[in-house]
C-alpha cells in the first residue's frame, strides 16, 4: 500500500518543529566536563582542609599525640587485661609509670641542665666577640669594596654641596626599632612554658581516655561504615594496619633513639664534653625529627665544644660524632627496621616533612612520618585512592 506525498504546508510544520526541538535541546555534560568539575571541588576540599588544620592546630595536634601515645601504650595494658587486671587499673598503672619515669628522668638530669641554663650568657658573650674577632680579622674583598663606595659617595657628595651652597639641606627622619626589654622576653617565655605544660596535661589524659575506651572506637567505627559485611571488613582492616604501622613505627623509635643516647653519652664522655647526659638525652629527642634533629644537634654540641674547649678542632670532633652515630643508627637500624613495615617512598617522606614542618613547625617535624604512614594505610584500601598509595609507596 502506498501512501499518499506529504503537502508541503506539512513539510514546513515538521521543519519548523524540528528547528525549535533542535534550538531547545540541552546536551548532557562531556565527561571531560565532570571530570573538571571534580578535580576543582577536590582542590578547593584540600585547601580548605589546610586552612582548617592550621586554624585548628592546637587542638589537632594534641588529638594526634594522644591517639599516638595510646597505641603505643596499649600492648602494654592489653597484656595487663590478659594476665586479669581491669582494665581501668591497667591504664592508670601505665599511665603512672610513664610520667613518673618522664619526672624522674628529669629530676635525674636537672642539675647538669641548669648549668647548660647558666652558662648561656657566657656562651653568648664569647660567641659575640669570637664573631667580632673573626670579622675585624678578615677583611674580605666585597668589604673593601663597600669600603671604597662609601668614600666615593662622601666625595660626591662634598662636590654637589660645594657647588649649590644655597640648596637647603635633606631631613632624614630615622625610625629607631624599639629597645629590647629583658621583661618582654621572659614573659613570652614564660606563657610559652605555661602553654606547653598545659598542653602536655591534655595528651596525657586523652591518652589515658583513649587507653579505658579500649577498642570502644573502633566498634563504632565499624558500625558507621555502613550495612553491607564488605564495607565493616575494609574498616576492620584499615584499623588494624593503622594500629600495627604506628606500634612498630613507635617501637622503632624507641629503640633508635635509646640507641642513640646511650652512643652519644659514651662519645661525649669520651671526648671529655660536659653535661654529656643533659647532650645525649637532647640528641634522642632530637633524632626523632627526620633529617633536621641529627643537624640541630651536631651544630648545638658543636658550639658547647668551641665554648669549653676554645678550639675548632674539638667542637668539630664532638659534632662529627653526633652525626655520625645519627648516620649509623639512620642508615642500619632504622632502614631495616622501617623497611619490614612500611616501604615508603623517601622523596614523599622528605616532602611530607616539608609541608608538615610549613604547617605546623616543630610539631610538624615530629607527626609527618605518622601521618604519611596513617595517610598510606588508609589510601591502599580504598580504591578511589589508589594513586596516593603508589605515590608514596617505594
Amino acid at each position: 500500500m502506498e501512501t499518499a506525498p506529504q503537502s508541503e504546508s506539512a513539510k514546513t510544520a515538521n521543519n519548523t518543529i524540528s528547528a525549535s526541538d533542535t534550538d531547545n535541546l540541552t546536551l548532557p555534560p562531556t565527561h571531560e566536563t565532570v571530570e573538571a568539575h571534580s578535580t576543582a571541588l577536590a582542590i578547593l576540599a584540600v585547601i580548605a582542609l589546610i586552612f582548617v588544620l592550621d586554624w585548628a592546630q592546637i587542638f589537632v595536634i594534641s588529638l594526634l599525640l594522644g591517639i599516638l601515645f595510646a597505641y603505643t601504650l596499649n600492648p602494654l595494658v592489653a597484656w595487663l587485661e590478659f594476665i586479669k587486671i581491669p582494665r581501668v587499673i591497667g591504664a592508670s598503672m601505665v599511665m603512672l609509670a610513664v610520667v613518673s619515669m618522664v619526672l624522674l628522668s628529669t629530676y635525674a638530669l636537672r642539675g647538669q641542665m641548669q648549668t647548660i641554663v647558666d652558662q648561656l650568657p657566657k656562651a653568648a658573650s664569647k660567641l659575640s666577640s669570637a664573631a667580632i674577632h673573626w670579622r675585624h680579622g678578615q677583611l674580605g674583598n666585597m668589604q673593601k669594596v663597600q669600603i671604597a663606595a662609601n668614600e666615593i659617595e662622601k666625595a660626591t657628595n662634598q662636590v654637589a654641596a660645594t657647588s649649590a651652597p644655597n640648596k637647603r639641606a635633606t631631613t632624614y627622619v630615622v625610625v629607631e626599632p624599639p629597645a629590647f626589654k629583658l621583661n618582654t622576653l621572659l614573659w613570652t617565655g614564660s606563657t610559652g612554658v605555661l602553654a606547653f605544660i598545659g598542653q602536655a596535661i591534655m595528651v596525657a589524659f586523652l591518652t589515658y581516655f583513649l587507653l579505658l575506651s579500649g577498642d570502644t572506637f573502633k566498634r563504632k567505627l565499624v558500625r558507621l561504615a555502613g550495612p553491607t559485611l564488605t564495607r565493616k571488613k575494609i574498616t576492620v582492616h584499615i584499623l588494624d594496619d593503622i594500629n600495627n604501622s604506628i606500634q612498630n613505627y613507635m617501637f622503632m623509635l624507641l629503640i633508635t633513639n635509646a640507641l642513640v643516647g646511650v652512643l652519644t653519652w659514651a662519645a661525649f664522655t669520651w671526648l671529655g664534653l660536659e653535661n654529656a647526659g643533659a647532650w645525649a638525652v637532647a640528641a634522642s629527642l632530637l633524632h626523632i625529627i627526620p633529617y633536621f634533629g641529627p643537624a640541630i644537634t651536631a651544630g648545638v654540641t658543636g658550639m658547647a665544644a668551641f665554648i669549653q674547649f676554645d678550639s675548632i678542632s674539638s667542637a668539630l670532633q664532638v659534632a662529627g660524632a653526633s652525626l655520625l652515630i645519627a648516620t649509623i643508627i639512620g642508615t642500619l637500624v632504622t632502614t631495616w627496621m622501617t623497611g619490614r613495615f612500611a616501604k615508603m617512598n623517601t622523596a614523599a617522606v622528605f616532602i611530607s616533612l616539608l609541608f608538615w614542618t610549613w604547617l605546623w613547625g616543630i610539631w610538624g617535624m615530629l607527626l609527618s612520618i605518622p601521618i604519611i604512614v596513617i595517610v598510606r594505610v588508609v589510601s591502599q584500601h580504598i580504591e578511589q585512592l589508589h594513586p596516593v598509595a603508589e605515590l608514596l609507596g617505594d
